[in-house]
């Protein structure tokens, strides 16, 4: 028995793993030159492997599609993971926020311990092998170095990413294949991504690329209220950031309805309104506003700037008036950034395409898992933990289905 895996990335890889445990051998085929090409920029800045928080807040961070998820989750969730991460020798820690990070705060070791063990359990790597689709009696067809060629297996998992970050493969290129074979694709979106805001020239020249620290975002939408504290990112096109990046399902989908959406911002979530009034009505003698604002409720740099962005100036006379802008500043977003540009991809594969195992119902022998599915989550862990819960159990799909189909 042998199953194809198409895509080396970490859905790809675990699942590759999980068939290899269970005795079938395994080829992993990727268009890219060496495997894990995503993971491994992903991981630039200090990779995030999942998160230390409670299993049912994890959850939650899947939003809609958290039922789908779940079950993989509940079978391998974020405290699998570190045992994982520690059988290929790698230690790890929980950051200040609850995020779980290798020791070394890289992915090049972690990706090198796993490459070797799958090499070491017969799993075969083929790169620079573009998949092309199916050929007639379910051949698969890839462009390779040498031309083309067609490989035969009795099992597929497909493992294609979504759309973001092309350049390192995710290139959406399945879509029409599987469509094309009544398989019912979402459609792709950005997720994890930052969104345009019509700044004024000056407010782009001096402060894109400045922090916002210690806000509160709120927004409210047809599910109700939102509200998350954390920080983002000034960028020249809008806002970028973790603190955007939580919230991105929901501006987008406020976009797409309407046109446009509205987030608000509490400059200084310590302080109640009445007391930012009162700070803001002491009187400021020969000080200018940016420093009154500084002294007495810690407003400056680029939270600043947004006031002076967006409150007339008329306002800045009346401590109440003003108090209330600082404690609901309104940020009107009117498109997010093209999916290329996006850290995840929401959309793909609808779930009710597959069977309970990752199977595709409409091809037997074919299953999906990671990024390609009809799921999002916001970073902090989450992507990368899903992703390998998903190879795991459409790889372990895999391996039962082949076991029934030769009466094991």
């Amino acid at each position: 028995m042998s199953v194809a895996v198409v895509g080396a990335g970490p859905a790809g890889l675990m699942a590759a793993e999980v068939l290899a445990e269970a005795g079938i051998a395994v080829d992993v085929y990727d268009a890219m030159p060496s495997a894990g090409r995503k993971f491994l920029l992903a991981g630039i800045g200090g990779l995030n492997i999942t998160h230390s928080e409670p299993a049912a807040a994890f959850l939650a961070r899947y939003g809609d599609r958290a039922g789908a998820l779940a079950p993989m989750l509940e079978a391998f969730g974020a405290e699998a993971v570190r045992e994982w991460v520690h059988g290929l020798g790698i230690d790890t820690f929980v950051g200040s926020s609850g995020r779980v990070f290798p020791k070394e705060m890289k992915a090049a070791p972690l990706l090198r311990a796993w490459l070797h063990r799958l090499r070491g359990r017969g799993v075969r790597l083929h790169m620079r092998h573009r998949w092309l689709g199916w050929e007639a009696g379910g051949a698969l067809a890839f462009d390779t170095p040498a031309g083309r060629t067609v490989r035969r297996h009795d099992a597929v998992v497909l493992a294609l990413g979504g759309a973001s970050w092309p350049r390192l493969g995710s290139d959406a290129a399945w879509v029409p294949w599987l469509a094309g074979r009544g398989i019912r694709i979402e459609p792709l979106a950005p997720a994890n991504c930052g969104f345009e805001i019509d700044w004024s020239p000056h407010f782009r020249e001096r402060y894109a690329g400045q922090p916002v620290r210690a806000v509160t975002l709120a927004l409210s939408d047809e599910r109700g209220e939102w509200r998350r504290g954390g920080e983002f990112v000034v960028s020249g096109y809008g806002v970028e950031g973790s603190l955007i990046y939580a919230a991105s399902a929901r501006l987008r989908e406020g976009i797409a309805r309407h046109g446009r959406a509205e987030l608000r911002l509490d400059l200084a979530p310590g302080l109640g309104i009445e007391r930012v009034a009162e700070e803001l009505a002491w009187p400021r003698g020969s000080k200018s506003m940016a420093n009154h604002l500084r002294a007495r409720i810690k407003v400056d740099g680029a939270k600043a700037g947004l006031l002076r962005e967006i409150v007339p100036a008329a306002d800045f006379q009346d401590p109440a008036r003003l108090a209330a802008w600082v404690k609901s500043l309104p940020l009107t977003l009117r498109a997010p950034r093209p999916l290329a540009e996006a850290i995840s991809t929401a959309g793909g594969v609808a779930f009710d395409a597959m069977d309970e195992h990752g199977m595709l119902r409409a091809l037997p022998g074919v299953f999906c898992a990671g990024e390609m599915l009809d799921w999002e989550a916001p970073t902090g862990g989450y992507l990368l933990t899903a992703c390998l819960a998903g190879g795991r159990w459409s790889g372990q799909g895999a391996a039962r289905w082949l076991a029934r189909r030769n009466g094991a």
